[in-house]
């Protein structure tokens, strides 16, 4: 039983692998990489698809059904790798395993933002040409975030661009933090319990 388990995870982690790859891809989907892309696409897309049909998964232009589809994967395998290791699952695994699968996809989206608060703010302090599509992709995922961050905070009250900017990355930072110390407690308990 121990075996089977290990194998299937390890399956579902080659084929998360696989998605990794289809997904990286469709970023440069100009350039045409053959055969090894047509096999990728072949055994991802109806996986992917399934995903892409929940419109809740699609934010402007964003597509977060790859995340959803990399969660449910990573789900399954920590169920794989738990039952290899010790035979059972018990309720409090489970949602602890959920918890954790949660805590992933949304670390992963914090990180993101982040990740443009952090390029805007590098843009806006050594004055670069912020005119470049690069930069309009960057502004339009990061206004909408600077807008409910600081009418939250200042209620609505008009902040200097560059406070708005910082005060919303320390947000997401602390935030990030925070929850991911929470997140560890909860499942750490949950991963306690006898039932």
């Amino acid at each position: 039983m121990s075996f089977i388990m290990n194998f299937l995870a390890s399956l579902t982690g080659i084929y998360m692998l696989l998605i990794f790859l289809r997904i990286l891809f469709s970023w440069f989907s100009g350039m045409s990489y053959g055969e090894p892309e047509k096999i990728i696409k072949r055994a991802t897309d109806p996986y992917l698809n399934w995903f892409r049909r929940f419109s809740f998964l699609q934010v402007g232009f964003i597509d977060l059904s790859p995340i959803a589809a990399m969660a449910v994967l990573s789900f399954i395998t920590s169920v794989f790798f738990t039952l290899g290791r010790y035979g059972s699952i018990t309720l409090g695994i489970i949602l602890g395993m959920i918890l954790s699968s949660l805590w992933s996809v949304l670390s992963f989206v914090l990180g993101f933002f982040i990740i443009i608060l952090g390029l805007r703010l590098f843009a806006y302090l050594t004055n670069r040409n912020i005119y470049g599509a690069f930069w309009r992709i960057i502004d339009t995922i990061s206004q909408p975030l600077l807008y409910r961050i600081n009418r939250i905070i200042f209620r609505r009250r008009l902040t200097n661009y560059l406070t708005g900017l910082i005060l919303s990355l320390a947000v997401f930072l602390v935030l990030l933090a925070g929850m991911r110390f929470l997140v560890a407690w909860i499942s750490l308990l949950l991963f306690r319990l006898p039932f």
